[in-house]
């Protein structure tokens, strides 16, 4: 008797949290219009203040006000364009700094943007993204994302995006050397940028485990097995961290276990309501279904979503009102349509 009260006030639980994702997903159908410009104003309004913040050389670039128009522009433009404007800025910045930074920088965002527009421009909003979630202290959440929900390509815009974090973060760190004219040349600087920008272990050891992380999602969710997503999060989770734990170790570099371990428990766990949000499936109603054509035999297993009945409230007004030559009064009564667990 327990155990049914059990599973009833479970299922309650779930119905109520279908219920709200699915008026979540009307919510955006119906104001898709708004909230999508609002989207990319947001990620280029932080994006462009988190560069300011960090490195902000150039006096007159960093005033709020340069931010807000740039983001305001954003807004009504593609997605990449917020990329570009962020390089614009960490180059502006990167001069302010010194001749060589400037360099260096349009270098590696030459062959960042060469890359990334060849072979994967329809993910730019990663290329953004990437920088403020390392930012944030959940940088791991992205490689099992882009694994749920992209492709193997997403792992190029999330290794360029990777590489801007550390240049913005080289750069903040060593304003002083960087700055600085007495005690270094031009080409002893340059070296120097080359080895601890481009050559940075720590940036390669990110880039490999967060493509590695990607792939493994992406093929793990795809098969053909129940609960594939769920599996594919937590291998992915157990890949990235055993991946950075092992090539710290072998490359040299110097790691914050704790960090690193706790990241990925709750990039998993964001994934997972991820999943939920995205795609619920009810294994317990699998079918199986043969045919066939002339020239082939198909086996086909199918799995049914998840899905409910968004409750809708019907209201009648209260009228009372009375009949012609009886004096009795009649209501109506307002109803509620009760939504069902399919």
């Amino acid at each position: 008797m327990g155990m049914a009260v059990l599973l009833q006030e479970e299922r309650k639980e779930m119905t109520t949290l279908l219920e709200f994702r699915e008026k979540i997903k009307i919510f955006l159908g119906k104001y898709d219009i708004y909230l999508f410009p609002l989207l990319k104003f947001t990620l280029a309004l932080v994006a462009f203040m988190m560069i300011n913040e960090n490195i902000g050389f150039m006096t007159s670039l960093k005033n709020p006000a340069i931010a807000l128009i740039l983001a305001l522009m954003c807004s009504f433009l593609p997605v990449n364009t917020i990329a570009a404007f962020g390089a614009v800025l960490i180059l502006a910045h990167a001069y302010a700094l010194s001749l060589e930074v400037f360099a260096v920088a349009a270098a590696m965002i030459l062959v960042i943007f060469s890359m990334f527009f060849r072979m994967a421009p329809q993910y730019g909003y990663l290329l953004v993204l990437t920088p403020i979630a390392f930012a944030l202290k959940v940088p791991y959440i992205l490689p099992l994302a882009m694994g749920l929900l992209g492709t193997p390509l997403a792992a190029i815009p999330l290794g360029c995006g990777i590489i801007v974090h550390y240049l913005i973060y080289y750069m903040k760190m060593n304003t002083t050397m960087l700055s600085g004219t007495e005690s270094e040349d031009m080409k002893q600087k340059l070296m120097y940028l080359i080895d601890n920008v481009i050559r940075n272990k720590e940036m390669l050891l990110m880039v490999v485990a967060f493509a590695l992380t990607v792939l493994v999602v992406y093929v793990i969710r795809r098969m053909s097995i129940d609960y594939s997503w769920t599996i594919a999060i937590s291998v992915g989770a157990v890949v990235n961290l055993v991946v950075l734990l092992t090539g710290s170790m072998f490359m040299d570099v110097s790691l914050k276990i704790f960090s690193v371990f706790m990241g990925n428990i709750i990039s998993a766990l964001i994934a997972v309501v991820l999943q939920f949000t995205i795609f619920s499936l009810d294994y317990s109603r699998t079918e199986y279904v043969q045919f066939e054509d002339d020239e082939y035999y198909y086996y086909v297993k199918a799995v049914p979503k998840i899905t409910i009945v968004v409750p809708e409230k019907t209201v009648k007004k209260i009228s009372t009102q009375k009949k012609a030559g009886t004096g009795k009064k009649k209501s109506s009564i307002s109803k509620r349509a009760t939504g069902r667990l399919r």
